[in-house]
């Protein structure tokens, strides 16, 4: 895993130390101890509620809540990016319970009603909310921000089959979530549209924009090609973060003349997907600054993406950051030019997913069929690559213009 216990444990104890005095929150750290350090990467604290009295039932061998939630992760450890999304959503509940001093046993629906309202709006917001850094900065905070509607259903989602899986294990003895009334509304992330995507016009200045030269430093220039392979890569192929992450040059392979990336995706599953020639010139001006062939040897297993020394290759969270501070650079830039103030926004809003979401998007919009657009995308049902056409909303909307204030244009 990405962090070392050590680290993490530092980083807890820092956060809590700093926001569990003086500043309105009490996370009843003085009556029930310390945070104590994380088991396998996930928050372990020992000022949770302890381990329930002796029962049969109960499966596993924790010690307190964090523990318990670290078992629950383990079962995701061959997912590096699906663990991280779940630690991240585990973590909160759990810092947001040690303020409200409950155990996991305890969250009823009432508790469950009031988390959900502190997704969308996570007070005090100089404690909990904060711009990304590192987990071991001393401003890291659990938030960047309240979450959005699709935001708060994933986490709902994750955590009601935490809950499962607890109850299961004999830690807990109900699922809150299972008195959600309208649970199948609430938990269904599933939206008409993908809409945070870039709109053509937008990404075609975002392209040239990257193309500028705008320093002749070495280090510079180095930063300037990455820039370009990263936002190639992520346009051309629509891999998710932790995919770019972990490619080596080797998986782009040569068969019968064509070029395809292997790549192993989410569920550990296997799949190829067409290299456009378009990402194979950009390939080659790459590995070119790298000092190495145009074209990648067969079973090369170097990174594709590098740090800063040109040879260790870059984690999730380093090149999270890295497009989230192009996309805000590219905003300024954009503003200093006059743009259209919504793009502009647009940019600043950015996350490195929505460059997912702008290929595919794009690939539809380019006349690529449903079927092979599922197949690039590695979609498992044609329903959700189905979300990213929106030939139909642009019919319908030119069909709407049919309807007048007036029956005829006044002259």
């Amino acid at each position: 895993m990405a962090l070392s216990a050590r680290c993490c444990d530092k980083t807890f104890r820092s956060w809590i130390h700093r926001h569990s005095k003086g500043q309105g929150v009490d996370t009843g750290l003085e009556s029930q101890g310390t945070v104590s350090g994380l088991e396998n990467n996930a928050l372990r604290t020992e000022w949770l509620p302890g381990k329930p009295s002796p029962q049969p039932s109960l499966r596993i061998n924790a010690y307190n809540d964090a523990d318990a939630v670290t078992h629950w992760l383990s079962e995701y450890t061959a997912s590096p990016q699906t663990w991280r999304t779940y630690q991240r959503e585990a973590e909160r509940l759990l810092l947001w319970l040690a303020q409200q001093q409950l155990s996991l046993n305890a969250v009823d629906r009432a508790a469950l009603q009031a988390f959900e309202a502190f997704l969308a709006d996570p007070q005090p917001s100089r404690i909990w909310v904060g711009p990304s850094k590192p987990r071991q900065h001393p401003d890291w905070r659990p938030f960047r921000g309240p979450l959005s509607a699709s935001s708060r259903r994933q986490s709902l989602v994750i955590l009601q089959g935490m809950f499962s899986w607890l109850v299961e294990a004999g830690w807990v003895t109900h699922n809150p979530f299972r008195l959600m009334r309208d649970k199948s509304r609430r938990l269904n992330n599933q939206t008409p549209r993908i809409e945070r995507y870039l709109e053509k016009s937008l990404w075609d200045w975002l392209w040239e924009w990257l193309q500028r030269e705008t320093d002749s430093h070495p280090r510079a220039q180095f930063e300037q090609a990455r820039r370009r392979i990263i936002f190639a890569f992520a346009y051309m192929l629509a891999p998710r973060i932790s995919e770019m992450a972990a490619a080596h040059m080797g998986d782009i392979q040569q068969r019968e003349g064509r070029w395809w990336w292997e790549v192993t995706g989410k569920g550990d599953k296997v799949a190829k997907v067409p290299v456009p020639d378009d990402f194979i010139r950009q390939l080659a001006q790459w590995r070119n600054v790298l000092g190495l062939t145009p074209e990648p040897l067969f079973q090369e297993d170097t990174p594709l993406l590098r740090s800063l020394n040109g040879q260790r290759r870059i984690s999730d969270n380093q090149l999270y950051r890295l497009i989230r501070a192009t996309f805000q650079q590219a905003a300024d830039a954009l503003e200093q030019e006059g743009g259209d103030a919504a793009q502009t926004e647009a940019l600043r809003h950015a996350t490195p997913h929505w460059l997912r979401h702008t290929s595919i998007t794009h690939q539809a919009q380019a006349g690529v069929s449903l079927r092979y657009l599922a197949e690039s995308a590695r979609h498992a049902r044609l329903e959700t690559t189905s979300r990213y056409l929106h030939s139909e909303d642009e019919q319908w909307h030119l069909e709407q213009q049919r309807h007048r204030l007036q029956s005829s244009s006044p002259e």
